[in-house]
């Protein structure tokens, strides 16, 4: 009977506990960062033709898709100039037609001359001319040919000008600003609408030169666009020009951004995690496994379904993680549960995860 106590004892003192198993795992520390977004395209779409404006249907903030009309300008003097363009062409393609005919003729006379050479019926002095007019008419139907390729060549811009009287959206995106309104006259260039796309935004902050190194094209990086809306982003290009006054280099970064609580902007300030430098690998124990006693880190780890006490020297805090300088091994079963009332070497149960 007292055997049987004892053995029902001995099972009552083994401790229920959990574990975590301490790992091997990259470390990155990072740093936040204020960067902004921009638009990839933006900027104003100009006239492309010297004529008045008729008429501007676009109100700042329409969203337009490429192709879009933007402003219709008038088409009076263009198409005239595409008239006269146009009647050219018809006078340059008659004037061949009148070149190659008077070829013909001259090299009929020429051929006549040449047959009643041989027999003696005719003076060397016109046969020679009638060569040399040969040459004159075969130099008229190339200058001809010359003529109707630039009449052509006009009525083409002519044509495309009078196609630029209507002026669309060159990409999708929203118009911020209009540059003028319907009467006024504009020349080639000038500004009539401000369009961005707000489709193609990246993302450009300013690093410090010590900051750099832990930076490289393709490095992955998270932001943040206010409270703890995350996402996630890649470095495009680290651009090799320093700003003197701040020390500062422009990173390029594009963001992945999936559903967003509100609409993104270009100028949009974010705030984006940045690498203090190169990765390393740490061994690293969870927060709860550690225990604090007269001034020592202490862990217990499950050997043999037996408590183990280890010293351990912490180095910095990872999230809910501390790394381990020394007194812990990759794989080791530390005990993140129950650790506070055990004693080294008590007898233990590993408790099934919830997970």
């Amino acid at each position: 009977m007292c055997i049987v106590l004892g053995l029902v004892h001995a099972q009552d003192m083994v401790s229920m506990v959990r574990v975590d198993v301490v790992r091997s795992e990259p470390l990155m520390q990072t740093i936040p960062a204020i960067g902004r977004l921009v638009a990839l395209q933006s900027g104003p779409v100009a006239a492309q033709v010297e004529a008045p404006v008729n008429e501007l249907p676009v109100q700042v903030g329409d969203r337009v898709e490429r192709g879009t009309v933007l402003a219709q300008l008038g088409t009076g003097v263009l198409d005239a100039t595409h008239f006269l363009a146009k009647a050219r062409v018809q006078e340059a393609n008659a004037r061949l037609v009148t070149a190659r005919e008077e070829l013909t003729l001259a090299s009929q006379d020429r051929e006549r001359l040449e047959a009643l050479k041989s027999t003696k019926s005719t003076s060397e002095a016109l046969y020679d001319d009638a060569v040399q007019q040969e040459l004159i008419a075969k130099a008229r139907v190339g200058e001809a040919r010359a003529a109707l390729s630039s009449a052509t060549a006009s009525l083409r811009l002519a044509a495309l000008d009078l196609d630029n009287a209507e002026v669309k959206a060159p990409y999708s995106g929203v118009v911020t600003q209009r540059l003028t309104e319907a009467g006024a006259y504009v020349r080639k260039g000038d500004a009539l609408v401000w369009l961005i796309s707000d489709a193609t935004l990246e993302i450009e902050i300013d690093v410090p030169f010590e900051r750099i190194g832990g930076l490289d094209v393709g490095t992955h990086v998270t932001l943040t666009l206010g409270g703890s809306e995350s996402h996630d982003a890649i470095v495009r290009a680290l651009i090799p020009e320093e700003n003197r006054r701040t020390r500062t280099r422009a990173v390029r970064i594009t963001p992945q951004f999936g559903p967003t609580d509100r609409p993104l902007a270009s100028g949009q300030s974010v705030v984006v995690y940045l690498p203090q430098d190169a990765s390393r690998d740490i061994v690293s124990v969870h927060k709860d496994a550690v225990t604090r006693q007269g001034g020592q880190n202490l862990v217990y780890v499950v050997q043999d379904d037996v408590a183990k006490l280890r010293v351990v020297t912490l180095g910095e805090a990872v999230g809910e993680r501390f790394e381990v300088l020394s007194g812990l091994e990759a794989g080791d079963r530390a005990v993140v549960r129950g650790n506070e009332r055990l004693r080294p070497d008590d007898p233990v149960r590993v408790a099934e995860s919830d997970s």
